[in-house]
């Protein structure tokens, strides 16, 4: 499955008013797309809004927003056929909304590692399964955006590991069974991406994830977002930006150096506070 035209082709991208998600959308738009983003905040909806109306090529595209908080089913379920009632049902579909609070495992509570699950599986697994009825009847695309942490446990996220790679044995199961259905499924794990998530994230970063993160490199989330529609011109499963990789490779044909090169600097950190 691949999808390689994007011109007038309806577009829903939860957690679309920042990050990645915003810079797909605003992508899209400069393609002809016509988009309906998702997200918690009414204000930075609106002023993605504007971000992405900005990039449109013709006056008849069509975009919109909606307010959404995917941790919750039944608002879901809701607004999800609120959207295809008021939008058309998508031709792409892209899950990008997330978050992570690093940290070591003693001092992540249970309600933040439910809420990762919820957040990361159990909000995409509803949003899939709400537009799926309509999907199934033109065919389609979707895209869930995990992480190089979804195939790289990393130290401090035991939370945000355990929710991003559920998200990738999901979608792999996924993409076999929709294939019949002419839907492609495509799994997105960017390295750490300059957004507004990163700036959070780095307030409970440990030492030692923030020595092997730094490893993995910065990507913008424009040079993300065009990688994520260049791997789905491909049809890729798996759609590896930047140095990720070169950091899949390496964990799928050589975990022990990955292991090697990640304790090392543990070490060194751990070492230099003793």
């Amino acid at each position: 499955m691949k999808m390689t035209d994007f011109n007038n082709r309806s577009v829903y991208i939860v957690g679309g008013s920042s990050g990645i998600g915003l810079a797909t959308a605003k992508l899209l738009a400069g393609l002809g797309s016509n988009i309906i983003i998702f997200a918690r905040g009414r204000e930075r909806l609106e002023r993605a809004l504007e971000e992405i109306r900005s990039r449109s090529i013709r006056d008849t595209q069509r975009f919109s927003v909606k307010q959404l908080d995917i941790t919750r089913h039944d608002e879901v379920t809701r607004v999800m056929e609120e959207a295809v009632e008021e939008f058309g049902p998508p031709d792409l579909l892209v899950n990008s909304a997330g978050r992570a609070y690093p940290n070591y495992f003693e001092n992540i509570s249970y309600e933040q590692f439910d809420e990762s699950m919820k957040m990361h599986v159990y909000g995409i697994r509803d949003t899939i399964a709400a537009l799926l009825p309509y999907m199934k009847q033109q065919g389609g695309y979707i895209v869930n955006v995990s992480s190089v942490v979804g195939f790289v446990g990393i130290f401090g996220y035991t939370d945000y590991a355990a929710s991003k790679f559920a998200l990738i044995g999901f979608s792999e199961a996924l993409k076999s069974e929709l294939k019949r259905y002419g839907i492609g499924v495509s799994v997105l794990c960017p390295p750490d991406t300059d957004t507004p998530g990163m700036e959070v994230e780095n307030r409970t970063k440990p030492p030692e994830t923030r020595a092997v993160s730094e490893s993995g490199g910065m990507m913008e989330p424009g040079d993300v977002a065009g990688a994520l529609l260049k791997g789905i011109g491909k049809g890729k499963f798996i759609i590896t930006p930047g140095e990720a990789k070169k950091i899949f490779l390496l964990k799928r044909h050589l975990p022990w150096l990955v292991d090697l090169v990640m304790d090392r600097e543990i070490r060194k950190v751990q070492k230099s506070r003793a």
